[in-house]
């Protein structure tokens, strides 16, 4: 039996979409029957076995309607396995780990999930939304950074810990800790 996963996502002008995308399909490709949705399109995540989330991150803050995602079905969540990201970083150092918002990080605690993920992302000028995103899309920093071996590294890790799950090893609070994330 392959663990049922849900990917969601909230993007403000698509490169998290992608980025969801790519993820999505690693651990598809590791056995795992796997949807990729807008967190708008998601009513409930009681059909899935373990979540990812991802949120674009502009000026040190997730989209809101992920934000609300979180709050919403966090009860849901404390009983699932649940990897967070974040993108959109340009310049030195937009892989890794990076500070969560305040509201995120409590409610990441709250359910149980490890900090988030932070890749890098992408600006553009066609793409690129709002004065100050448009002002940076015209300099140097412009362009798509992400990482797509980084990304597919962690995408793998996750899939991997979801196939440790299924062998029983499930690590949520309280319980076992034989897997990592």
């Amino acid at each position: 039996m392959s663990g049922h996963v849900l990917v969601a996502y909230a993007s403000k002008m698509g490169s998290t979409a992608e980025i969801a995308a790519g993820i999505g399909a690693e651990i598809r490709e590791h056995g795992h029957l796997v949807d990729v949705r807008n967190v708008k399109h998601v009513q409930s995540v009681a059909e899935y076995d373990a979540v990812v989330l991802g949120s674009a991150l502009y000026n040190r803050a997730w989209r809101p309607e992920a934000v609300h995602f979180l709050s919403k079905h966090a009860e849901e969540l404390r009983a699932r396995e649940v990897w967070l990201f974040h993108s959109g970083p340009i310049g030195p150092h937009a892989d890794g780990l990076q500070a969560m918002p305040r509201k995120v990080r409590e409610l990441a605690e709250r359910i149980g999930a490890q900090p988030a993920m932070t890749f890098a992302g992408r600006l553009e000028p066609e793409t690129a939304q709002g004065f100050l995103a448009r002002r940076m899309a015209a300099t140097v920093l412009a362009g798509d950074v992400r990482d797509w071996d980084v990304i597919g590294a962690w995408a793998q890790d996750v899939a991997a810990a979801i196939s440790a799950a299924e062998a029983g090893c499930w690590n949520r609070p309280g319980q076992s800790q034989e897997v990592s994330r």
